[in-house]
């Protein structure tokens, strides 16, 4: 009876946050709605909703109540004219004034970003001042949030393993420890070979970075909700960071492989070095296929759960009661789909990490060849 019990009120318990995290994306569905010009009747617009939700902003919007709009006000920093200019996000009033000389942009190519006023308070794109933009943004926060986490985790739990070496893990460390052991000896041990240890911690930080982001982005309350991975800004940094430690880390046998690689014919060699351009190609491609990857995937979970939610709104307009209809297969297929966002954090982040892992692993590998074996 008490098992029964117990697992009603964990259904019950899963129910409301469903139903919360639900509300609140449609919540952020009716800040898609634009007025029509010739009725002037505010109008959903599920592209405008969903483009808004996955790219970045200038604060951090929670929910809106009526014609209210809860935000959390991030700082701007910016330089312009030899001098730094630093205020609270909320003078902008949510981009529909202008402060200190400055707005953001609602619509144009600069769309979203923070131009100086011209005289008379008009900016067009051809005569727009971008002063330089350091503000604090919302997935600028969403990543020192997901930083802090994991520092705060990992300090924690070396103390932990410093304090007594020998104890059986806990609490955090029973946790997390299967992860750990599984890049290391299911990720990095078979792709890197003997020299893995070097590497495990740019592929464990990688790893928990990409996961605990991506567990973040699929909360729609703060603080998560923020697009970070889905941004390829984020995402080509952390490809640059794999690159560049490839690079660095390529042995004399993996350089002889990209300049002359040994067995092709000389033809494909010489006049023209058709496979050296080749392989100069693949190594470019590598951390462009990392980045391109991670972002599409991520950003892809993101646009479709909102797109079922923003077909509420669209035969809502059509007709209440087809609405209400859609509304069940909608909620239905996105709480689906919330599921399989849960799964693809820990596969994007899987995959991020073992790639990078190959990429050592191809940098640091020893090839023998025949002609080493002729004696």
């Amino acid at each position: 009876m008490k098992i029964k019990n117990f697992y009603n009120h964990r259904t019950i318990l899963v129910s409301v946050l469903v139903l919360f995290s639900l509300s609140l994306r449609a919540g952020e569905a009716e800040s898609g709605k634009v007025k029509e010009p010739a009725s002037g009747e505010e109008k959903f617009n599920a592209g405008t909703m969903i483009i808004e939700h996955i790219t970045d902003a200038h604060e951090w919007h929670i929910a809106k109540v009526g014609e209210t709009n809860i935000t959390i006000p991030l700082p701007i920093i910016l330089y312009d004219e030899s001098k730094i200019v630093a205020f609270c996000s909320s003078r902008f009033h949510h981009g529909k004034e202008s402060y200190n000389g400055y707005k953001i942009e609602i619509e144009g190519k600069n769309k979203g970003k923070i131009v100086r006023v011209m005289e008379g308070g008009i900016s067009t794109d051809k005569n727009a001042v971008l002063p330089l933009d350091f503000s604090i943004t919302k997935n600028t926060l969403s990543l020192f949030i997901s930083l802090f986490i994991v520092c705060v985790l990992f300090i924690s739990i070396a103390r932990r393993y410093s304090r007594n070496p020998n104890r059986a893990p806990k609490g955090l460390q029973s946790l997390l420890e299967p992860l750990i052991l599984f890049i290391r000896d299911d990720v990095a041990k078979p792709s890197i070979g003997a020299k893995y240890e070097r590497y495990m911690p740019y592929l464990l930080t990688v790893f928990f970075f990409i996961f605990f982001s991506n567990l973040l982005g699929t909360i729609p309350f703060f603080p998560g909700g923020a697009n970070l991975t889905g941004n390829i800004a984020i995402t080509m940094v952390l490809a640059l960071f794999t690159f560049t430690i490839t690079t660095f880390s390529g042995n004399k046998s993996y350089w002889v492989h990209i300049v002359n690689t040994p067995g092709v014919p000389w033809w494909l060699k010489i006049p023209i070095p058709l496979m050296p351009i080749v392989e100069i190609i693949g190594l470019i491609t590598k951390p462009f296929v990392l980045m391109v990857r991670l972002f599409a995937n991520i950003s892809a979970g993101h646009i479709i759960i909102l797109g079922f939610i923003g077909l509420i709104f669209i035969f809502g307009q059509m007709n209440v009661g087809i609405g209400y209809g859609a509304s069940v297969i909608s909620v239905a297929f996105s709480v689906f789909m919330g599921l399989i966002e849960l799964l693809i954090a820990f596969l994007q982040a899987y995959v991020f990490t073992l790639l990078s892992a190959l990429y050592f692993g191809m940098a640091t590998a020893e090839h023998k060849h025949k002609e080493e074996h002729t004696h």
